[in-house]
Order: structure tokens, then sequence, then C-alpha cells
């Protein structure tokens, strides 16, 4: 494992109580970082920040005034957030376009992007204040090519990708970077949401012939959180196994 040297900085992962999310709160901690676990599920949260010795706050992500109560829960522990990385998703249901429910899209909208527009508008002034900040955002392969019979999850981690981008260059005269990252699949709880002849779909198109671990994605996340990432903004790295064709 590579040393990334993130000694003395504060850092919130979003759903960083189990799969991806908890793998990069790992490598942050390992890395040096003070980190604040973000999670709905309260207890959950609470049992991964003991076992890395980080701290949590369970809240509900979709929800702009839980998001600020966090942010302010968040400064008041640690005093700063250098970095902000928005990884909490769902799956949502596999279904064609035509038969899928309008409250499963909403739902699915609401916790793949709108969360992380909320996190965003948190958290970006916080760091133009400190004059320093990493931000990365989880989005997917699913956001460049769009899955079939996905198409809630497909539209809103293409959200992410253009969230990041717009964002990335609105901040791109300071020291704050805003990248994404697009896995493949990982398998990780998220595959208790979907059927198994999606799960099986994804695992064709990759041509590593596996999906992805998490602790890959960690590790290139946790030198995007670096300080040696300074240049690269609003950027978009690949973590397909060589599905991605852009």
């Amino acid at each position: 494992m590579n040393s990334i040297d993130l000694a003395g900085q504060s850092a919130v992962v979003t759903g960083g109580a189990q799969g991806i999310g908890r793998a990069v709160a790992a490598r942050l901690v390992s890395s040096g970082a003070r980190v604040t676990i973000w999670d709905r599920d309260a207890a959950l949260a609470e049992q991964t920040a003991g076992e890395l010795r980080a701290g949590f706050v369970a809240l509900d992500l979709t929800d702009w005034a839980a998001v600020q109560r966090a942010t302010a829960a968040t400064l008041a522990q640690a005093g700063r957030i250098d970095i902000a990385v928005n990884n909490a998703g769902i799956a949502g249901l596999n279904a064609p376009l035509a038969d899928y429910p309008v409250e499963e899209w909403r739902r699915v909208v609401a916790t793949d992007l709108d969360s992380v527009f909320y996190c965003l508008k948190a958290v970006a002034p916080v760091m133009q204040k400190q004059g320093y900040g990493r931000i990365v955002n989880v989005a997917s392969i699913a956001g460049k090519e769009g899955n079939p019979n996905a198409c809630a999850y497909s539209a809103a981690k293409a959200g992410v990708i253009a969230l990041t981008k717009s964002l990335g260059k609105e901040l791109a005269g300071q020291d704050i970077a805003v990248n994404c990252v697009t896995p493949a699949a990982a398998r990780t709880a998220i595959f208790d949401q979907m059927t198994q002849q999606h799960i099986d779909y994804m695992l064709s198109k990759i041509p590593r012939g596996r999906f992805v671990e998490v602790d890959e994605v960690a590790a290139m996340i946790a030198w995007l959180c670096s300080r040696e990432c300074s240049f690269t903004t609003a950027g978009v790295f690949d973590l397909s196994g060589g599905r991605a064709t852009y």
C-alpha cells in the first residue's frame, strides 16, 4: 500500500459505515486523517466509527437541513473540513424505464444526486474560507454508459459527473480540487438491491473479468484527497476494469 500523507487533515466520508465508504474511511484514517462518517444507519455508523477510531454523524443525506446540521457538528468537533468524499448511494430498482415507478425514480435521484449537491453546497464554502480542500464524488461507470433497466441510477450518476465538472471549474482558481471516480460495480451490500440478471450483465461488460475491490477504489480516492492532487480538478477517474470507452 502506497503511503499517502493526510496527517492533521479532517475528512468527511458519506455512506462510510460499509462498502466502498468504509474502505475509504479506513484508508484515510491509516493515512493520518481525522475522519467523520456521515451515514443514515446510526447503529452501523457507530460500530464502524468505533472500529476505525473515527467520528460519526447519523443523518438523512437527502434532507438539506440535516446536512447543514451535520456540517456544523463536524466543524464543532474537528474545527475544519479539508476532505469530503461523497460516496453514499443506492442502486434502486432494476426495471425497464416504461415500468419504472415514479416514486422509485425520485428516491434514487434524491439519494444519489440531490444528497451530493447538498453536501457540496454545505462543504464547499467551508473550504473556500479555509483556502484549501479536496472533494471526491463517487459516480459510476453507469453514469458514463447507462445501464439498461437502471434508468434512475444511471441518470443520477451522470448528474454526479456533470456536477463534479461544474463545481471543479467554479473553484479552479483556488486550492480546492473537485474530482470524481467512476467505478464498475464492487461486490458490496448494494448487490442485494439488484437482480442476478443485472449483476451478470455488469460482470459481462468488464474486460478484467471481475468486479472492482473496495480497497482499489479507496486507493485512488486517497490520492485524489491528497495535497499532491494539486493541478487536476473537474476530472473523472476511471475504475471500470477496461469497460469505459472514454
